[in-house]
């Protein structure tokens, strides 16, 4: 499991780096997302392309992902800035058509990983024309946008019924390495993170974005990526029917919480 893990501070990212995070993620999105997120309890970054360059200096374990902005008339200066100071991969988010994916797959020019952040209803529906692009190395699938997109009350709506194993079926068949939403400490979250890593495992997603949980302080950060790890492990070698078991009890959660946002 690839753990993303979001900052811009060097001091941060230096003690991040040495314990085992995969992905130190500067996120450059800025474009529409006050307008579609600003109503909710979500992170909207103050990350700037200066600190592409100040946080690829100090990293010395942890790979480089940076998230632009959708594609538009700047994304070939953007690409360009961002590859030239150091980014392993990019992040393409926002994107609904295979036009889109084609434009940023050229402009990267294989000087980088790429990863399409699928977060839109359009990219959801038209999933076959764009897994028909060659040269994609990884998708996320983004549950905020995209729960806001296909007009639910909770992100984790995302996950209840099959819709997000037709999905993965497709990017899985593909054979494109794929991660799913953010997760919050074990033991934590209004959906239990413990309870969310069983799902990844079901589906086959190996990469996940560690929430604001794991930053305010409270606890040691490097006994709470052992955590994740070890239940990860643990995870794995649960039985299909354990791991079903679990899904019905996502579907039940999701189902209450959800009724209780449309109800408040």
């Amino acid at each position: 499991m690839k753990l993303l893990y979001i900052s811009n501070n060097t001091e941060e990212v230096k003690k991040i780096d040495k314990i085992g995070i995969d992905f130190i993620f500067v996120d450059l999105e800025i474009n529409g997302k006050k307008e579609r997120q600003g109503h909710l309890d979500t992170f909207i970054s103050n990350h700037s392309i200066d600190d592409v360059k100040k946080i690829k200096k100090v990293l010395k374990n942890s790979k480089l992902l940076v998230r632009i902005n959708p594609i538009g008339s700047s994304s070939k200066e953007e690409i360009d800035e961002v590859i030239e100071y150091g980014a392993d991969m990019i992040m393409l988010p926002m994107f609904k058509t295979k036009e889109e994916v084609e434009t940023f797959i050229y402009l990267v020019n294989n000087r980088a990983k790429v990863c399409l952040l699928l977060e839109t209803s359009e990219a959801f529906f038209r999933i076959d024309e764009i897994l028909s692009v060659e040269g994609i190395n990884y998708i996320h699938i983004g549950l905020n946008d995209l729960h806001l997109s296909l007009g639910l009350d909770f992100m984790f709506e995302c996950l209840a019924g099959d819709l997000m194993e037709w999905l993965v079926k497709k990017i899985t068949k593909k054979g494109i390495y794929f991660g799913i939403g953010g997760i919050a400490r074990i033991g934590e979250g209004e959906l239990p993170a413990e309870i969310i890593l069983k799902e990844h495992v079901r589906l086959g997603s190996k990469m996940v974005i560690l929430s604001r949980t794991f930053r305010d302080g409270s606890k040691k950060i490097e006994k709470e990526i052992v955590k994740i790890r070890e239940e990860y492990k643990k995870d794995l070698l649960l039985t299909r029917e354990e791991l079903e078991k679990n899904k019905k009890k996502i579907d039940k959660k999701v189902s209450e919480i959800a009724f209780k946002r449309r109800h408040k």
